[in-house]
């Protein structure tokens, strides 16, 4: 696949992206969303200041006034476009891809993201369609801290939390800046792991919903005795959690759990992705919410809310989203979230969880296949007996057992979830979907 995917751009810097084509896709964003003020900022990636510089350039030399932020985590990049009225934003980062990667994630104003469907495609034929002429008048660069305006707004999600040691591992990536930032101003024990950001990343791959890279974490919390742990990705958007047992809890559980905090104050519509457990709109209703599903990615779900008026959105990939965040991602808000529930519920993580855990997952499985769409067409013929629809690849469900296969929108795969409400349907609606798709791989 190319560097164009379907919600950022993204590659490998030097073989990929260059920084001539940096350049190239700030002329081409501008010209795609018109002259205005844009804010830029970048991960702590070693390359990440030169790609900006490279893209700035381009940008401005579209015309656009682009206010630099500096170093910024991508939640900061969504904050800063709406709290400020910027006509739209890009972060410099390649999220949870390893230290050689760099790219690029696009928003318009009131950080609505930039897909593949509303720009990247366009934007694409831009860059490939030859040099674009400069603006009669190239804009301007200017600096902006945002600092203080970011940590007032993150600390107003923020409730009566009582004293919980929390441990945090945030992989070298800039979930260490937004530690740094909230934490010291919560009634919290901070245990650090991997603070310091560094763009090579020398303990893990930022990438939290790999259970790999949790192994530090999940130690650290039985070492500690910590109240739970949080695993931030590179860009720190996302966020995965861990109880105090150490035991991982899948991100749709967080959900449901962010449904028990917000809805009790604010009835309404509440965006979750086709992966989650059914539990997830079992809570939403029983917490007086509208539960609404929605197929994967954060621009579909963004969209959603903004056209319900959902007061927040879950994804199964550790993404939340908050209305009252310009219905933009952020792992810290959900971090206090979380905090605010247990502190109010006074109980352990997992008991906390346990109501909750009362279905069997695969988690999600992957399959390389050649005819991704032959198969989707073989799996429907085969479970044609069940409620089937078409919102994100398949979808096929019946009163003791469902499954999703859809195709990655990153990577050449097809990718399984499968839930069952007792251990029997669960196996044996396994066995029968593996009999189709063939052998997993480890992606």
């Amino acid at each position: 696949m190319g560097i164009f995917k379907a919600y950022d751009i993204r590659g490998i810097y030097g073989r990929e992206i260059d920084l001539l084509l940096a350049e190239r896709i700030g002329r081409a964003y501008v010209e795609f969303l018109g002259p205005g003020r844009i804010v830029v900022s970048r991960d702590m990636r070693e390359s990440g200041p030169e790609v900006q510089a490279a893209f700035v350039r381009g940008a401005t030399a579209g015309g656009a006034d682009v206010v630099d932020i500096g170093e910024a985590s991508t939640p900061m990049n969504y904050f800063a476009i709406g709290h400020y009225g910027f006509d739209g934003g890009v972060q410099v980062t390649a999220s949870h891809n390893p230290a050689e990667y760099t790219g690029f994630k696009m928003s318009r104003a009131e950080a609505v993201p930039i897909s593949g469907d509303t720009g990247i495609q366009t934007i694409e034929a831009l860059v490939r369609g030859g040099p674009l002429p400069d603006a009669p008048s190239r804009g301007s660069v200017s600096a902006l801290d945002i600092r203080e305006d970011y940590v007032r707004h993150v600390l107003s999600f923020a409730g009566e939390i009582e004293p919980l040691k929390v441990a945090v591992d945030a992989a070298n990536g800039m979930g260490g800046l937004e530690v740094e930032l909230i934490f010291p101003h919560l009634p919290v024990e901070l245990v650090p792991l991997y603070l310091e950001r560094d763009g090579t990343f020398p303990h893990h791959e930022p990438n939290p919903l790999r259970a790999v890279n949790q192994r530090d974490l999940i130690a650290k919390v039985r070492e500690t005795g910590a109240d739970l742990g949080v695993g931030l990705d590179g860009d720190a958007d996302r966020a995965c959690f861990v109880d105090e047992r150490g035991e991982i809890v899948t991100n749709d559980l967080i959900t449901a759990l962010l449904a028990m905090e917000v809805l009790p104050r604010h009835p309404g519509p509440v965006v979750y992705d086709l992966r989650s457990s059914r539990v997830v709109a079992e809570v939403i209703r029983e917490y007086g919410g509208e539960p609404i599903r929605e197929r994967v990615g954060h621009a579909f779900l963004k969209a959603r809310m903004r056209e319900t008026g959902a007061v927040f959105g879950g994804e199964f990939s550790g993404h939340y989203y908050f209305r009252e965040n310009y219905c933009a991602d952020s792992s810290i808000i959900a971090v206090l979230k979380v905090l605010n529930l247990l502190s109010r519920r006074g109980r352990p993580f997992s008991g906390l969880l346990a109501p909750l855990r009362k279905y069997r997952m695969t988690g999600e499985i992957n399959f390389e296949v050649e005819d991704k769409d032959a198969k989707i067409r073989e799996l429907a013929a085969a479970f044609s007996d069940g409620e089937v629809d078409f919102l994100d690849g398949i979808t096929v469900q019946y009163d003791d057992w469902w499954f999703n296969v859809r195709k990655s929108n990153t990577e050449p795969l097809l990718r399984l979830n499968l839930e069952g409400m007792t251990d029997e349907a669960f196996e044996a609606g396994k066995r029968r979907v593996m009999e189709i798709l063939g052998t997993p791989v480890d992606k």
